[in-house]
């Protein structure tokens, strides 16, 4: 079995562009957390600063940086953060393409994503993570360090920022296209 792939954070073209479907990653440095509320903020504030010709007043700088789609449990005594398992994606789809243009390199969720935002990756050079799911407390175990960043009125689905070592994903959408999920499928299709 190939060793997964070891990556830092924030990722630039030159590092995605390596990445292919299926491969395994271990990311370690700055992960940003985001869901369905913080995405709509998000967009609304590139959008309100778009139509102002000013720059957006964003909590973090999107370039280069990747946004876990989560929203953690409430941590026990003595843990850093509670279960942190990913969401399904798709329901980001509709916010993900104005982020990747604006320089977001990566997403990590779980289920498959339309086929705007796969375009959008392949025009803008980013990738999809999956995360497993299911495996929350294990994946929690992975983060360092979390603070909330911004939103904070939103509970569980503010924006954090996690400090993440070796963090275990698979590449579902590459840069090229690609995407794991249609792969798969057609291996089975073959096979039945």
């Amino acid at each position: 079995m190939i060793s997964p792939t070891k990556l830092e954070t924030p990722l630039d073209e030159k590092t995605i562009r390596k990445l292919k479907i299926g491969g395994r990653v271990l990311l370690s440095g700055i992960v940003y957390t985001a869901r369905d509320q913080a995405h709509s903020r998000l967009v609304d504030e590139l959008e309100k600063a778009k139509r102002e010709n000013r720059q957006p007043d964003l909590p973090f700088s999107l370039k280069g940086q990747v946004i876990y789609y989560v929203g953690p449990a409430p941590s026990r005594p003595g843990m850093i953060i509670g279960p942190a398992g990913p969401t399904t994606s798709c329901r980001m789809d509709p916010y993900t393409p104005i982020l990747l243009e604006r320089g977001l390199k990566a997403t990590i969720g779980k289920g498959r994503r339309g086929k705007d935002v796969i375009e959008a990756m392949k025009k803008y050079k980013a990738v999809y993570f999956v995360a497993v799911g299911g495996a929350a407390v294990l994946i929690s175990k992975k983060i360092r360090r979390a603070e909330i960043v911004a939103y904070e009125d939103l509970g569980p689905e503010a924006i954090y920022r996690l400090d993440v070592e070796e963090f275990p994903l698979f590449v579902a959408n590459d840069i090229y296209g690609n995407d794991l999920f249609d792969e798969a499928i057609s291996k089975y299709r073959k096979v039945t």
